[in-house]
């Protein structure tokens, strides 16, 4: 199945409807749990809604500019002063099935390669896999950026009066020291005080949501670095990501040779707040 990217992929489950739109960039545009949206939306641009995957790179590049190969590289600046977010949030993509849907890296990435998504729900969770399959060889970062509602106000179909706002349960080890450009230096300090727009490693449990009598969400992922931005008042961020931003800078960590791939996976699970359901409570954070 190829269809054109005028077309949502609707996934439902017992008492949960997905909505993900492939012309707005492969994004979660909508999640509503028992009556709830979750996600916000509506909001500035193509940047603060949704939940939009991060590839091939995730968060910022200094001033867009990196080197590979011997090669020089000078990305978009869709973010001034730097670039933000990787090559294909804004793009639309191609529905390849009742659960899946894919695009190229894109004219302003400059080595070839080919990104697809994965989606299920079920009555309590979602999975999600984002995988890179490299034609040129590449550096490759790969994420999601999820945008949760502070306040739970029912949906659109059926809005309620406002609850109250979220609480994050987030217990990371280390965090990257920022330098006076917002970007991370390198370094691993102690986690600061909240708020943060800021990357983490080594959690210790994995994030939680709690918005209160009402739902509770945990997140899991084979990334091991997480972006926390909490300081807008109607929305809380929680992104999972397998590099810090400016990796390619930094490392990078990841080099997929040509003909290789390389993927990234996502689950949320969900149940009423004031419950614990069994294996939803442990050590692990991936």
């Amino acid at each position: 199945m190829n269809r054109t990217a005028t077309e949502d992929l609707v996934l439902e489950a017992a008492g949960a409807r997905l909505v993900v739109s492939a012309a707005d960039g492969g994004r979660m545009r909508s999640l509503v749990i028992r009556g709830q949206e979750v996600l916000v939306t509506s909001g500035f641009g193509s940047i603060m809604r949704g939940c939009y995957p991060f590839a091939p790179f995730a968060g910022r590049i200094r001033e867009g500019r990196f080197s590979f190969g011997g090669r020089d590289v000078q990305l978009p600046r869709n973010l001034p002063p730097n670039a933000i977010h990787g090559t294909v949030f804004e793009r639309a993509w191609r529905v390849d099935g009742p659960d899946r849907m894919s695009v190229d890296l894109g004219p302003d990435w400059p080595f070839k390669g080919r990104v697809s998504q994965d989606f299920a729900v079920h009555g309590d969770g979602l999975d999600v896999r984002l995988r890179v399959d490299a034609t040129d060889a590449m550096p490759v970062a790969l994420g999601w950026h999820p945008w949760f509602r502070r306040r739970l106000s029912g949906s659109q179909a059926e809005p309620l009066p406002a609850g109250d706002p979220v609480e994050l349960r987030f217990e990371p080890g280390q965090m990257y020291e920022r330098g006076a450009d917002g970007l991370p230096t390198g370094r691993l300090v102690a986690p600061t005080p909240r708020p943060w727009d800021d990357c983490f490693v080594d959690l210790h449990s994995r994030p939680r949501l709690t918005w209160a009598d009402t739902l509770t969400l945990e997140l899991a992922s084979s990334a091991d670095h997480w972006v926390v931005y909490d300081k807008p008042d109607d929305a809380l961020c929680v992104e999972p990501q397998t590099a810090p931003p400016d990796d390619v800078n930094l490392g990078p960590r990841t080099v997929v040779a040509a003909g290789d791939s390389f993927e990234a996976t996502m689950s949320w699970r969900w149940w009423p707040a004031g419950q614990r359901p069994s294996g939803a409570e442990g050590t692990s954070a991936t």
